[in-house]
């Protein structure tokens, strides 16, 4: 039996079935292909993209008004993305990363742009997309990017260098943030929709990587492309306020992911535990074992909880930098905890690659690192309680 959180939030009859409709596709079509998925090691499975497209799972979250499913609200994208992520945290993070790609356009974009960015987006065969902030010298600090965005007339002029970009290898449009002057930090930022096959926009080579290999990622550069001014999301300088609203709620979601798989991970380690016997009796009835299980639930509620108390606030309009933060910074760490010790009690059939341990050992590390590392994100919190 799937180990399920209560937080007593009454679902609607619409929140209920995009649930179970992301919990069927994470059993049916999900989980059965993770670890061919990791085999492939550089390749997304694009053709589950096109199976969640044609049922709506890629565009769920878009807002109806251009076609998309019009859940826009965070709680239920949170319970959503835990199932997708309940199936493979690395598959479902690419069948929703539409969203990533939207949340800057949704941020500064006019109508036009929304329109023209947003609606191929919620078709039965939408383009992959991508966000391009980090670069090789610039990390944690989004302030100091050094791409540069120069304006010529009506057309700006980008050059730069991006890395660990998802879904660049596939990305038909990536949005590029750059600077308008690097003496201004955050104020130079600005955003710009980059059609890849722009004269001047070259993608490297997918990169290997240790976990989550159902996202391809890989290198941007960018040698004196042009772009046109409608291209540019917000005035100069808006693009760093854009980039950390989408922060907020990405951030939620990669503690809702996480669950999920902690969930998993819970879950499979109990089975094996009532399954497997030494010393005469199933080791569940053995108390280091049932301990165990006992704090990787802990753990895993924990982080449900916190990360939809940070939802239900970003849905009621609030600032949540800090409780995003929590809920990344505990859903990630717990994530990494649960699935050691799910692989501890698997005992060496956790360490092969019998069983999917030992790969979502290597798929929780991630959550600790993506979209700011668990230092960053202790440097948000402890400012925040500075402040108060």
């Amino acid at each position: 039996m799937s180990h399920t959180i209560s937080d007593g939030i009454a679902l609607t009859e619409e929140q209920q079935e995009f649930v179970a409709l992301a919990r069927d596709f994470a059993e049916r079509e999900i989980r059965p292909r993770a670890r061919d998925v990791d085999e492939a090691d550089t390749e997304s499975p694009l053709d589950l993209w096109a199976k969640a497209a044609q049922i709506g799972l890629a565009s769920y979250m878009l807002p109806a008004e251009y076609g998309g499913g019009g859940i826009t609200d965070l709680v239920t994208q949170c319970l959503v993305q835990q199932e997708l992520c309940y199936g493979d945290v690395g598959i479902g993070n690419f069948l929703t990363s539409s969203a990533f790609f939207a949340g800057p356009v949704e941020a500064l974009g006019n109508e036009e742009q929304k329109k023209r960015w947003l609606t191929p987006l919620t078709g039965d065969n939408p383009p992959v997309t991508a966000l391009a902030v980090t670069e090789p010298g610039v990390g944690s600090d989004s302030a100091a990017l050094q791409t540069r965005a120069v304006r010529e007339g009506d057309e700006y002029v980008l050059n730069g260098q991006k890395t660990w970009i998802s879904n660049a290898p596939y990305a038909k449009w990536i949005i590029v943030f750059a600077t308008v002057d690097p003496a201004l930090r955050s104020r130079g930022i600005t955003a710009f929709v980059v059609d890849r096959d722009l004269p001047g926009v070259t993608i490297g080579q997918p990169m290997k990587k240790m976990g989550q290999r159902g996202i391809a990622n890989a290198e941007v550069f960018l040698e004196d492309v042009r772009v046109p001014l409608e291209a540019r999301l917000g005035e100069e300088g808006q693009g760093f306020y854009g980039l950390m609203r989408t922060f907020d709620a990405s951030r939620i979601l990669i503690g809702a992911g996480a669950t999920g798989l902690s969930r998993a991970a819970l879950d499979q380690a109990t089975q094996y535990a009532r399954e497997r016997t030494q010393f005469g009796k199933p080791i569940i009835e053995h108390q280091a074992v049932a301990f165990r299980l006992a704090d990787m639930a802990a753990k895993t509620d924990v982080s449900h909880l916190v990360t939809m108390r940070a939802a239900r606030l970003f849905d009621q309009g609030q600032m949540t930098a800090m409780e995003s933060a929590i809920a990344k910074l505990t859903a990630s760490e717990n994530t990494s905890w649960v699935t050691n010790a799910a692989l501890s009690i698997h005992g060496g059939w956790g360490y092969s690659r019998e069983f999917l341990l030992e790969k979502w050992v290597r798929d929780a590390k991630l959550e600790e690192l993506e979209e700011g590392t668990s230092d960053i994100q202790r440097l948000i919190i402890s400012r925040a309680v500075a402040a108060r």
